[in-house]
């Protein structure tokens, strides 16, 4: 490991293997953040040196065995770095490292899950880790059992779908021409994922302005997306050049954790509940259109679904009052007679 003490007076640590380059460490050592990097960087590694790591039958050379495999490699790059950093803090949080794979039983892990149940997510998601690793150790042969089977996921919240209230609040604060207001209707109007809002640049736009192709990052699905009349308008309102449409003040893309950031700082700012995230509008925008009358298709063909059951989950948040007010409008009313006097008439009931 390397330090040295940069111009103001600040100590950084370098994690560099002799001849290799150099790995930052954030925080002080000893710290949790500088020990999951610390443990990261370890891994990331040459083969040979991978090998190395833990004991035989250990679940740390099972995950030098897992991060060599093909099922890991052919992951996106980005889904890589997730699942390895994932896995570094699982192992460094629960000191799995050591122990042999073997021995894990179904206790274990349901009290893995237990440490996390007022975090939910985190729950689920050290238990579909987990559940990746041991299938991989079965078929490699550490074991024949899988101590995560028939373990039920945490019921999780769903994001906040936000309401045309919501919207308008918003929009009341953040005019034309601002930033807030631009990265709000690439929300709102698109359909997208914080990631992919992130990286949108000019270069994506048709020629004509009408259009913009979007690559989820997520799923690699391919979209061309025709940019909404209102969305035309804020677009409009703010500066072209060749870089991202919207970015930081180095002119850079802005990362996920720093897109979400900013658009929390804004939501704050609007006056808004912590219930309103960005993702949220990825929600509204489904709500909208199904408001509309479109069909799970159509909704799908924007928002980039693949599977029309996650439609209706993001649709789930379709405003009652207004579908019952279109539906009653497509309900012609009953007519029936009525005796009036000594004539018969009818009357609407």
């Amino acid at each position: 490991m390397d330090h040295f003490r940069d111009g103001h007076g600040t100590v950084r640590y370098y994690f560099r293997r002799p001849g290799g380059k150099r790995t930052p460490l954030p925080g002080l050592p000893g710290s949790e953040p500088f020990m999951v990097a610390y443990q990261a960087a370890l891994a990331m590694t040459t083969v040979e040196k991978v090998k190395e790591r833990g004991g035989p039958g250990t679940f740390d050379r099972l995950l030098a065995e897992y991060f060599e495999s093909a099922q890991f490699i052919s992951l996106k790059a980005p889904t890589r770095r997730a699942y390895r950093l994932a896995y570094e803090r699982l192992f460094l949080l629960e000191d799995i490292g050591r122990r042999p794979v073997a021995g894990m039983q179904r206790v274990v892990v349901e009290r893995i899950m237990a440490k996390r149940v007022d975090r939910p997510s985190a729950a689920n998601d050290a238990l579909k880790k987990l559940r990746i690793l041991v299938k991989f150790a079965i078929n490699r042969g550490y074991r024949k059992d899988d101590p995560t089977l028939h373990i039920k996921k945490l019921k999780e919240g769903e994001h906040h779908t936000w309401t045309e209230q919501e919207v308008a609040a918003f929009e009341a604060r953040w005019p034309l021409g601002t930033q807030q207001r631009t990265l709000f209707a690439l929300f709102l109007y698109t359909g997208q994922r914080v990631v992919d809002v992130a990286r949108m640049a000019w270069r994506d736009v048709s020629l004509d302005g009408r259009w913009i192709h979007v690559q989820q990052e997520k799923t690699g699905t391919k979209l061309e997306l025709q940019l909404h009349p209102d969305l035309l308008e804020v677009l409009a309102a703010w500066p072209k050049n060749n870089g991202p449409i919207v970015a930081t003040a180095h002119g850079k893309a802005f990362s996920t954790k720093g897109l979400g950031n900013k658009m929390a700082d804004a939501i704050d700012a609007a006056g808004l509940s912590d219930d309103c995230v960005a993702h949220g509008l990825r929600k509204a925008a489904a709500r909208r259109l199904a408001e509309a009358g479109c069909s799970p298709h159509e909704i799908a063909s924007i928002t980039g679904h693949k599977s029309l059951a996650e439609v209706e989950r993001y649709t789930r948040a379709v405003e009652q009052r207004h579908l019952n007010s279109v539906a009653n409008s497509k309900l012609a009313p009953r007519k029936v007679p009525t005796q009036i006097g000594s004539g018969t008439q009818t009357e609407e009931i």
